[in-house]
C-alpha cells in the first residue's frame, strides 16, 4: 500500500537514518531504500540530501512531511472515533508502564481518558523496563510503555514519545566552573546510577559506548532504584546524574537542580508501547490511540 511507503517516509524523515528507519519499522535497510526510491519517482522529486552516511530533509522532503503529519493525524482521528464509539468501552486495561513513564508522563495521560472514559477502570504495574516485558510475556498486562533498547522478537514496539537523557547536579554545586563539561571530564564526576535492568541504564550505557567511553570508567558514587532517590540525593550531594528531562522539570522550574551540558554527546530515546506480536485487543488499542493522538497531548 502506498500509505506504508508514507509511513516509511516519515519515519526516516523523524530519524534521519535509514538503518535506525528500519529497525524501527521491522523492515530491511534495502526495503526502505526502495520504499523512498518509489516516492520520490512517484512524485518526480527528490526527499534526501545524502552526503556519505548522513541525510537531511529536501525542500520538497519538509513539504512531504508537513503534509504527512497531517495525514496521519486524520488518521489517527478516524480510528480513534470509531473505536470509541465501539459498544465495547468499559472494563479493565492492564498497562505496565516503566518507572519514568509511569511516575512523569502517564498521570495526565490517565486523567484525561478517565475522564472520557468512565466506564473503563485501569491497573497500572509500575517497574523497570525488564520487569514490565517480563509481566508482559506472561499475560500478566495488557500492554506496555517502556524506555530503553530492548527488542524482543516476540513483542511488537511502536514510539510513542520523544525524550532525552540529560546529566544533572544540584544548582549551586561548587565543583561546577562551567555548564559544559567534555567526556574526559565526565568521567571523574561522582555518578548516580540505576539499577541494572532499567531502561534509563541501558540508553546511557548504550549512548556512552557510541561515545568512546565504558561504564566501567565511569566514578560511580552509588547505584539507585528509582529517579525520585536520585533526585533526594542530588539534593544533599555534590553528585550527578542522568535522568529523563520529564523527570525534572519541576525541579528545574524552581532552581534545586541544573543541566550540565556534555561536549560530543546527547542522548536522545523514545518511549515505546509494547504488546505482544498479533494482540489487538480493543481497549488497550483504545488507550494507545488516545494518548498518541497529536491533538489529544496535553
Amino acid at each position: 500500500m502506498f500509505d506504508f511507503r508514507l509511513k516509511v517516509f516519515y519515519t526516516v524523515a523523524r530519524r534521519l537514518n535509514f538503518t535506525k528507519a528500519a529497525e524501527e519499522l521491522f523492515i530491511t535497510q534495502p526495503a526502505v531504500t526502495k520504499h523512498i526510491h518509489e516516492i520520490e519517482t512517484y512524485y518526480k522529486t527528490q526527499l534526501f540530501e545524502r552526503n556519505g552516511t548522513r541525510i537531511k530533509l529536501t525542500p520538497a522532503g519538509a513539504a512531504l512531511l508537513e503534509h504527512t503529519e497531517q495525514l496521519f493525524t486524520i488518521y489517527r482521528n478516524i480510528e480513534f472515533d470509531l473505536a470509541a464509539m465501539n459498544e465495547h468501552a468499559q472494563g479493565t486495561i492492564r498497562i505496565g508502564a516503566s518507572t519514568t513513564v509511569a511516575q512523569y508522563v502517564l498521570p495526565k495521560y490517565l486523567a484525561s481518558f478517565k475522564q472520557k472514559f468512565p466506564d473503563i477502570n485501569i491497573a497500572l504495574t509500575a517497574s523497570n523496563t525488564e520487569h514490565i516485558e517480563n509481566a508482559l510475556i506472561a499475560n500478566r498486562i495488557d500492554f506496555g510503555i517502556i524506555e530503553g533498547q530492548s527488542k524482543r522478537p516476540q513483542l511488537k514496539y511502536t514510539t510513542f514519545l520523544k525524550d532525552e537523557m540529560v546529566l544533572c547536579t544540584r544548582t549551586g554545586n561548587p565543583a561546577i566552573k562551567k555548564q559544559t563539561v567534555t567526556l574526559p571530564a565526565l568521567k571523574e564526576l561522582p555518578l548516580l546510577m540505576r539499577e541494572q535492568g532499567s531502561g534509563s541504564q541501558e540508553v546511557i550505557a548504550a549512548a556512552l559506548k557510541k561515545a568512546g567511553v565504558k561504564v566501567a570508567q565511569l566514578n560511580i558514587e552509588m547505584v539507585l532504584e528509582s529517579t525520585e532517590s536520585i533526585k533526594s540525593y542530588l539534593g544533599s550531594s555534590d553528585s550527578f546524574a542522568f535522568l529523563s528531562v520529564h523527570s525534572i522539570l519541576k525541579e528545574l522550574k524552581s532552581n534545586e537542580l541544573t543541566i550540565i551540558d556534555i561536549k560530543e554527546l546527547a542522548i536522545e530515546r523514545y518511549f515505546y508501547f509494547v504488546k505482544q506480536q498479533g494482540d489487538n485487543q480493543p481497549l488497550p488499542e483504545l488507550f494507545m490511540k488516545f494518548i498518541g493522538s497529536d491533538n489529544l497531548k496535553l
